[in-house]
């Protein structure tokens, strides 16, 4: 069997440890990836290992603000299958599989709790707090080593807010809303143009776009604006045409004052 490797973490890391550490085969393929993931620009979430359909390794990672696409899926993969083949942590074969967390994602590591503050979210405990184990409410910030929950579903007599151990926690995760459905889908674009920003994919502006020399805010039309408001008679219409006609026949106009 192969023994998890030492493995380089920055301070950030050690400063910010996972609510869960993988036992086992997972703990091993985690020495692995993490390393090369950190490398890259990556964040390890999470690995979960199955045997459904033979065997499947998970892989879950993001970028540091959150989000993550296709492309980087396809990067991390590319990158980390020869790495994964060559140290050979599993003793068996396997079916690698890199994900993003999705919108509903699972909170692993207390900037997760912060930056999803405000946000609804499920969580299971590891040890009961209060006699209870499973919680459902809005993420209302951390405090030291713990997380404050304000509960939607306590009773008249029961406080709503309660502060849960992070050591203690199992399992917590995001609950689908509108809110967070928008958050993403805001994240997910500024990750997309900022990739193909850097891939240089990003078409010019068009001609007509192009922004006005601040030097010159006044650079206005120069033709003469009437003194009033009031718009100029018209000169060339059908009436004047028939008047210079009648003066060039010589002909009199009987509508013409005296």
């Amino acid at each position: 069997m192969i023994e998890p490797t030492a493995v380089s973490v920055d301070a950030d890391l050690l400063a910010e440890p996972r609510l869960v550490v993988e036992p086992g085969v997972a703990a091993r393929v985690s020495a692995v990836a993490a390393p090369v993931l950190q490398g890259m620009g990556y964040r390890l979430v999470r690995i979960r290992i199955s045997g459904e359909a033979g065997c499947t390794v998970q892989i879950m990672a993001e970028r540091p603000d959150g989000s993550m696409q296709i492309e980087d899926c396809e990067a991390i993969s590319r990158a980390l299958s020869p790495v994964l083949d060559v140290a050979d942590p599993i003793e068996r074969a396997y079916r690698l599989e890199i994900s993003s967390p999705g919108i509903d994602r699972p909170l692993v590591r207390r900037s997760d709790f912060e930056r999803y503050n405000g946000h609804l979210v499920k969580v299971e405990m590891a040890v009961a707090h209060q006699g209870r184990k499973r919680f459902r409410g809005t993420l209302a910030g951390v405090e030291g080593d713990t997380v404050r929950l304000h509960r939607d579903d306590t009773r008249a007599d029961e406080d709503a807010d309660v502060l849960l151990v992070m050591e203690d926690i199992a399992d917590a995760r995001l609950v689908l809303t509108d809110e967070l459905i928008a958050e993403s889908m805001r994240r997910g674009k500024q990750a997309e143009r900022e990739l193909k920003q850097n891939l240089g994919l990003a078409p010019p502006p068009p001609p007509h776009a192009k922004k006005s020399d601040p030097a010159r805010k006044d650079n206005k039309s120069n033709k003469p604006k009437p003194k009033s408001g009031k718009k100029p008679e018209p000169t060339n219409t059908k009436r004047h045409r028939l008047a210079a006609e009648r003066l060039r026949r010589g002909d009199i106009d009987p509508t013409e004052g005296d």
